[in-house]
C-alpha cells in the first residue's frame, strides 16, 4: 500500500501536525466558548451639503431640521454587533470609574460630532438601552466633539444595531473606529480582521496540507464562504452623469461589505451609457456582462435584451449665475427663454445664456418633455459665450455631464442651465450657482411627492437580459434595494423606490413614462 508510506513519512507527518495546529489556531477565535467578541464596520460614509430640500431622510431622522449649517457636512453609517458566540450582558463592559456605565467609544477623526440617530436594531428592546438623552438611571448616547459615547448595551449573539452620525468637519479621509474593553474578548474591526490569530502557523499548516494531500488529488484549503449578499468580480457603472455621485457613493460601500467585488464607474450620459451596455453584452456572445446603466427616464423600446429596474424618483432644478437677477420662474417665462424669445435678462444688460445637456443626455429629455414640452432651439455656441453665427440672437452651448454644467453655469455671466437637484445644492452651498423657483414651487423631494412641482423623473438601472441571481451585478442590485443602498439614494436627495412609501409614486411615474417612451414589459424595482 504505497499510499500508506507516503502517508507515514516523516515530511507527511509534519505536515498533519501543521494541519492540526491550522485548525486549532482557526478555531480558537470561534468555537473556545469563553470568547466573546463585539464587530463593527462602516456601512456608509458620504458627504452632504446645505439645503432646503425636505426629503425622506430628513423627516424620518429629525435630525437635520435643527442644523443651521450642514455645508461640507457628512453622514456616517455605522453597525454595530454581536459577531461572537457567547451574549455580552452589561457587566461584560471594562470601564474606568471616570466612565461609569460607558460601554464603546465611537471616535471620527478630525470631524464633530453634530447628532446622531439609532436605526434598524435587531430587536426593539435595544432602543430601551440606547436612549437620545439619557438620565442617571437609564444613561444614553453622549456626544462629545468627535466622540460618541455609548452605553453599556446586553447584545445576544447576533444582536446589531446602526449608528446614522450627523458630523462636520474635514475629516472623511480618515475612518471612523469603535474602541472599547469585554471581558474574555473584545472589540474588532469586521473588514480589517483576519484570521488566525497565529497567522504564521497557519500559513505553514495549509501549505504543508497542501503537499500531504496532493498526491491523493484532495485539496484541503478552501475559500472562505462569501458574506450573504456578496458576489467576486469589477461590475461597470455607466449611464446617468445626475446619478454618477449616488452609483459611487454605492461601489465604495458595497466594496466595503464585500471585499472580493470592485465596482468601477464610468459615468458618460444615459443615451451613451445604454450604448455602452448594448455593445457589452453583444460582446459576450451569449453571456452576461457585468455592465450596469442608469439611466434619467427610460431608454427608447430599441432593443427588448435591455432590461428596465425601477431604482427611485430624481429631482432635478433651474440654476443661474449669482448675478442673474431673478429668484424664480413660470413654465411660461421658461418657455419663452428657451425657444429664443428672450435675449437678455429683464433690467440688466446681462444676455440670456442656455447652458444645456447634448442630446443623449437622459437629463435633458427629463426637462424637454416635463417642463419645455418640446424640443430647445438648436445649438449656437461652442464655448458658451458668444454665438457661432451674427444671426444667432441667442447663445445655447451642449455639455456632456451635469458637472460641466454646474461649472459652466457658475463662470459664464447670464447663465442658465438645469441639473440633479442635490449636485446643484452642493453647487449653490459653496457660493457658485444660485437655484431658481419654478411656478413658485422650489425643488425638493416633498414637491415630487405630493405632484406638485414638475421637474423631476424615474431613475432606472439597465442590464443586458436578467442578471443571473448569483452574479455580481443581481447582488449590487439587491444592494441598492436593501437599508445601507436605500440610506445613500436619500442622503444624494432621491426617493428610492425600495421605501415602501414611495413604491406607488414610483410605479405610477414609472407606467406613464414607459407609455411615453412606447417601451414594452413592465418595469421592475431593483432588487425585485
Amino acid at each position: 500500500m504505497k499510499w500508506l508510506e507516503q502517508l507515514l513519512g516523516p515530511e507527511n507527518l509534519l505536515a498533519l501536525l501543521g494541519v492540526v495546529v491550522t485548525v486549532g489556531g482557526l478555531s480558537y477565535e470561534r468555537l473556545i466558548p469563553g470568547r466573546k467578541r463585539i464587530g463593527y464596520r462602516v456601512q456608509m460614509d458620504t458627504l452632504i451639503d446645505d439645503s432646503t430640500h425636505d426629503g425622506p431622510i430628513h423627516q424620518r431622522l429629525r435630525m437635520l431640521e435643527n442644523t443651521p449649517d450642514l455645508a461640507g457636512a457628512s453622514l456616517v453609517l455605522l453597525r454595530i454587533e454581536n459577531d461572537g458566540f457567547r451574549g455580552i450582558d452589561v457587566d461584560d463592559y471594562i470601564t474606568a470609574p471616570s466612565t461609569e456605565h460607558r460601554g464603546l467609544t465611537a471616535t471620527f477623526p478630525n470631524r464633530v460630532v453634530r447628532d446622531v440617530a439609532v436605526t434598524e436594531p435587531s430587536h426593539p428592546d435595544l432602543l430601551r438601552y440606547l436612549p437620545q438623552n439619557g438620565t442617571a438611571e437609564r444613561p444614553g448616547l453622549i456626544c462629545r466633539d468627535n466622540e460618541i459615547a455609548l452605553p453599556s448595551v446586553p447584545l445576544n449573539k447576533g444582536d446589531h444595531f446602526k449608528l446614522l452620525v450627523l458630523l462636520t468637519g474635514a475629516g472623511t479621509d480618515q475612518p471612523p473606529h469603535v474602541g472599547g474593553r469585554i471581558k474574555e474578548g473584545r472589540v474588532r474591526n469586521n473588514e480589517k480582521f483576519r484570521r488566525p490569530s497565529n497567522r504564521v502557523l497557519g500559513l505553514i499548516g495549509s501549505l504543508l496540507a497542501l503537499l500531504i494531500l496532493q498526491p491523493f488529488g484532495y485539496q484541503l484549503a478552501r475559500e472562505e464562504p462569501l458574506p450573504r449578499g456578496c458576489a467576486t468580480g469589477t461590475l461597470t457603472v455607466v449611464g446617468s452623469t445626475a446619478f454618477e455621485p449616488v452609483a459611487k457613493s454605492l461601489g465604495r460601500a458595497y466594496h466595503a461589505d464585500c471585499a472580493g467585488a470592485a465596482v468601477r464607474v464610468e459615468a458618460q450620459g444615459s443615451g451613451r451609457g445604454a450604448g455602452t451596455l448594448r455593445r457589452a453584452g453583444e460582446a459576450a456572445g451569449g453571456g452576461f456582462p457585468p455592465y450596469l446603466s442608469f439611466s434619467d427616464g427610460p431608454q427608447g423600446n430599441t432593443d427588448r435584451r435591455l432590461k428596465e429596474h425601477l431604482v427611485a424618483l430624481s429631482v432635478f432644478t433651474l440654476v443661474v449665475h449669482k448675478d442673474v437677477p431673478v429668484k424664480g420662474l413660470s413654465l411660461a417665462e421658461l418657455r419663452r427663454i428657451h425657444t429664443g424669445k428672450v435675449t437678455r435678462w429683464s433690467g440688466t444688460d446681462l444676455p440670456v445664456r442656455l447652458v444645456s445637456r447634448d442630446a443623449k443626455s437622459g437629463t435633458r429629455g427629463v426637462f424637454e418633455d416635463r417642463v419645455l414640452g418640446g424640443n430647445e432651439i438648436s445649438r449656437t455656441s461652442d464655448d458658451c459665450r458668444t454665438p457661432k453665427f451674427a444671426h444667432d440672437r441667442v447663445v445655447r452651448c451642449e455639455l456632456d455631464s451635469t458637472r460641466e454644467v454646474l461649472t459652466t453655469v457658475a463662470r459664464t455671466p447670464g447663465a442658465i442651465g438645469y441639473a440633479e437637484l442635490h449636485s446643484a445644492e452642493v453647487s449653490a452651498a459653496r457660493g457658485q450657482v444660485r437655484l431658481l423657483s419654478l411656478d413658485g414651487r422650489r425643488a425638493s423631494t416633498g414637491a415630487v411627492r405630493d405632484r406638485s412641482y414638475p421637474f423631476w423623473e424615474p431613475e432606472y438601472a439597465y442590464t443586458y437580459a436578467a442578471p443571473p441571481a448569483n452574479s455580481l451585478t443581481s447582488k449590487f442590485l439587491d444592494y441598492l434595494a436593501g437599508d445601507t443602498g436605500r440610506n445613500i439614494v436619500e442622503s444624494h436627495g432621491h426617493l428610492p423606490c425600495s421605501v415602501p412609501e414611495n413604491l406607488t409614486a414610483c410605479r405610477d411615474a414609472g407606467a406613464v413614462r414607459r407609455a411615453g417612451a412606447g417601451r414594452a414589459g413592465e418595469a421592475r424595482p431593483a432588487g425585485a
